[in-house]
């Protein structure tokens, strides 16, 4: 079975940071580029940063939103089949529902969502 488990999010002030967990079961975590999606009310679904199945170590490289550049970075861990949203300088901007995405010509996976509210 087949599962995308995010956790991380919550309450935080203007210029806080919070760190969102994905924790990957029942498919080859190492086969898929991961991905942080956010959704705010009202709004489509906005992708906000990628990371290749091989992480960054062999020489890949990771993308992010233009709106998140220089606050947030992306990160995987293939042996605990983890991915990680470190997101700092927060605005109340980035509330969301944020969800974690597995992607790969073999299919995509979603997680159900974490909550993220930036509000003072």
């Amino acid at each position: 079975q087949v599962q995308l488990v995010e956790s991380g999010g919550g309450l935080v002030q203007p210029g806080g940071s919070l760190r969102l967990s994905c924790a990957a079961s029942g498919f080859t975590f190492s086969r898929y580029a991961m991905n942080w999606y956010r959704q705010a009310p009202g709004k489509e679904r906005e992708l906000v940063a990628t990371i290749p199945s091989t992480g960054t170590s062999a020489g890949g490289r990771t993308n992010y939103a233009d709106s998140v550049k220089g606050r947030f970075t992306i990160s995987r861990d293939n042996a605990k089949n983890m991915v990680y949203l470190q997101m700092s300088s927060l605005k109340p901007d980035d509330t969301a529902v944020y969800y974690c995405n597995a992607y790969a010509r073999l299919g995509t996976y979603w997680g159900q969502g974490t909550q993220v509210t930036v509000s003072s």
